[in-house]
């Protein structure tokens, strides 16, 4: 396994296991398509980082590497189908029999993190509990902004705040928009310096990302 030397670790990988699914972690009971484990990587990075357990099932069963080239596989979705590429990391755990690869990412330095996708289309992942979701447009341009904005008590930034304490959410930039009266564009430049400055954020409402204010004990994107 590329110069790998599983090494024991039943009680630490059956406690990963126990764990499930989640924020951080992902099953993989075998490697086939780069492009797919690319979306996770860019999940991972543009959030906290997470591992990917190769070589156990979606139930938690430990079924073991049945593809030693599945390390190539995870290495070639991190350089060729992240851009910018990335780091992977990797260890390999024994239990009994059994052999499971452990590829860690780190959070990105700078996102977004995006995938090459089929049509050449550049796009983000953000991981939200167990599932891989594509980043909203907005996210990927607060993570794009520098954050420097020019905030007036009666500007565009404190109207959008003030608009959002009174409704909740926008579901995009145009529904900002249309409420505040301005450009769209307006509306979503402000947006994305509002949320580089952790002012507003991006809470997962079941299909989308939607725009929220950022409650006062909350602090990542």
């Amino acid at each position: 396994m590329k110069d790998l030397i599983a090494v024991r670790g039943a009680k630490r990988l059956q406690k990963m296991v126990a764990e499930g699914e989640h924020t951080r972690q992902d099953f993989k009971y075998a490697i086939s398509d780069a492009r797919k484990i690319a979306r996770s990587l860019s999940a991972f990075a543009n959030c906290n980082g997470g591992r990917l357990l190769i070589g156990v099932k979606d139930n938690g069963a430990i079924a073991g590497v049945r593809n030693e080239e599945d390390i190539y596989v995870v290495e070639l979705a991190a350089h060729r189908y992240c851009h910018p590429p990335q780091k992977v990391t990797f260890t390999a755990l024994r239990d009994g029999e059994h052999h499971v690869i452990v590829a860690e990412i780190e959070a990105a330095e700078r996102r977004p993190v995006f995938v090459v996708e089929s049509d050449g289309r550049h796009r983000a992942y953000f991981r939200v509990h167990d599932q891989n979701i594509a980043a909203h447009p907005l996210m990927v341009r607060a993570w794009q902004s520098d954050g420097c904005a020019n905030f007036t008590a009666d500007g565009i930034h404190a109207r959008i705040l003030a608009e959002l304490n009174a409704r909740g959410s926008f579901a995009d930039a145009r529904a900002a928009a249309l409420a505040l009266h301005v450009a769209e564009d307006t509306a979503a430049e402000a947006i994305a310096q509002l949320a580089a400055m952790k002012l507003v954020s991006f809470s997962f409402a079941g299909t989308t990302f939607v725009v929220i204010p950022t409650p006062p004990d909350y602090r990542e994107l």
